[in-house]
């Protein structure tokens, strides 16, 4: 299934990091109830209708790392797996 977000929307693959303690023991993601905060873009839409009938052009493109607001994107699952989808207004920055 491919999916093709709209407007200025934007389909973004989670990206959780392990978390280790001070004496090495890695936590799995199960102990962490936080959100995460990046993520790598999948998809985008072709950007927000203006008022003039033009199209704003996205700045976010498919295969950048991503930061994003913590509760901004909405979950979404699709054939086992878990993605975010968020408005090009809740990505804080670009990873380079």
């Amino acid at each position: 299934m491919q999916i093709k977000p709209l407007s200025d929307h934007v389909l973004i693959k989670p990206i959780t990091r392990e978390e280790k303690t001070k004496s090495g023991i890695v936590l799995p993601d199960t102990a962490s109830k936080e959100k995460p905060e990046q993520g790598k873009v999948v998809a985008v839409g072709p950007g927000k209708m203006l008022e003039s009938g033009k199209r704003q052009a996205m700045n976010v493109k498919k295969g950048q790392v991503v930061l994003f607001t913590k509760y901004g994107p909405n979950e979404i699952e699709i054939e086992d797996k878990e993605y975010l989808i968020a408005r090009e207004d809740d990505i804080l920055a670009m990873l380079e």
